[in-house]
């Protein structure tokens, strides 16, 4: 691929407080573009105590504005990096409010897709910013239609197709994983009893439904114990609950952990659980799996996607917490299952690799510059 100048469009980077695992996601891919020699500027909203531009792996950090002003002039700010630098095109990464890039520039748009809010933002945010989120997703279909794109799973695109973005524009293109790191632990057999919920503590992501099916867990498996690995809003409250539930000793709040412990830490864990209402994919399902830990998990889009059902983990009707405590209790009781699934998780997640996703996209942003130009076979993705 010819070297190109590419510009990306997301709200947050790396170093923003609020970071996620969409920052890692197109992080992960777009440095290494920036170390294969493309130019990559990142439009980014400040934080406090940010620098206005930094160099971040590679890629050309710029911060505009606050998260609320942000959105209001990054048109304007494209604009005139569109004239002035001439790049060869615009990624518009779809995770919060929608860019709108192919109505505001003339230059070939590529758009990456981890999930749409919809209706789920009226339980995140407050009313105006949900109604904000939700109107100008409306949008979406008349302004993408003719944009290429990947979607993180199977789940993101089919969300895309039922709003009416058209099939043929969407490339399913499942986040890797970094198997140089992601790997090791014990044998089924030496794992601890540790279940390990791991995400931001936003509502969405309900946390609470773990903590309310713990007792169940712990009166199956009295050595339980319980570690919610992350930040967020709703830490606080969760904190709290645990306190009156007299649950302190089995249930740790580590907050903010650099990697390489949330890494030794699952290589030690039984259980992985995310318990989201929606997600675009399960990295941290992915994550575990490298590190020999089978995960249960809500039947969500996204979720159901990373998890395969009775091989490398559980799925579990979202919000049942009866089901969440048997199933989580299960995986805890039964070794030769945990052994099984351990084995299936590790090939499972061999399958992902972030070096086949950069070759992945680096084709596809080539087919979004030059719209006649055959797409060859895409690697990366376990999903026809």
């Amino acid at each position: 691929m010819a070297k190109r100048k590419i510009v990306l469009l997301n709200e947050r980077d790396p170093r923003n407080p609020l970071a996620g695992g969409a920052e890692v996601h197109i992080f992960e891919i777009f440095s290494r573009l920036a170390a294969r020699g493309h130019d990559v500027e990142l439009l980014a909203a400040t934080f406090p105590g940010c620098e206005p531009t930094e160099l971040v792996d590679g890629v050309r950090v710029r911060r505009l504005a606050n998260r609320y002003l942000y959105y209001g002039i990054v048109p304007f700010v494209l604009r005139s990096t569109v004239k002035k630098s001439r790049p060869d095109v615009v990624v518009d990464v779809l995770n919060k409010l929608p860019f709108l890039s192919p109505w505001t520039v003339p230059t070939p748009t590529f758009a990456i897709v981890h999930h749409l809010m919809g209706t789920t933002a009226f339980r995140q945010v407050a009313f105006p910013v949900a109604a904000v989120s939700w109107a100008s997703e409306k949008l979406i279909p008349a302004c993408y239609g003719r944009t290429p794109m990947f979607a993180i799973s199977p789940s993101s695109r089919d969300d895309m197709i039922e709003r009416g973005v058209p099939a043929e524009n969407i490339h399913v293109l499942p986040p890797g994983i970094d198997d140089t790191v992601y790997t090791g632990g014990g044998s089924a057999a030496e794992r601890e009893p540790i279940v390990m919920w791991v995400g931001r503590l936003e509502p969405y992501k309900c946390a609470d439904h773990m903590l309310d099916a713990f007792p169940g867990i712990l009166k199956a498996v009295p050595e339980a114990r319980l570690q919610i690995v992350g930040e967020g809003q709703a830490r606080a409250g969760l904190e709290a609950r645990v306190a009156d539930m007299g649950l302190s000793d089995r249930i740790a709040f580590t907050g903010f952990i650099s990697e390489q412990e949330k890494i030794d830490r699952l290589r030690r864990a039984a259980v992985v659980v995310n318990t989201s209402e929606k997600e675009g994919w399960g990295m941290t399902v992915i994550e575990g799996n490298a590190c020999g830990v089978v995960s249960v998990s809500s039947d969500v889009p996204g979720l159901r996607d990373s998890v395969r059902d009775g091989e490398t983990g559980l799925l579990y009707p979202f919000g049942d917490i009866g089901a969440l405590s048997e199933g989580i209790s299960r995986v805890l009781r039964d070794g030769g299952l945990r052994e099984t699934m351990t084995a299936n998780a590790r090939e499972w997640a061999a399958r992902f690799s972030w070096n086949r996703v950069a070759d992945d996209v680096e084709n596809l942003l080539e087919s979004a510059i030059d719209r006649d130009r055959e797409i060859t076979a895409l690697t990366a993705s376990p999903f026809a």
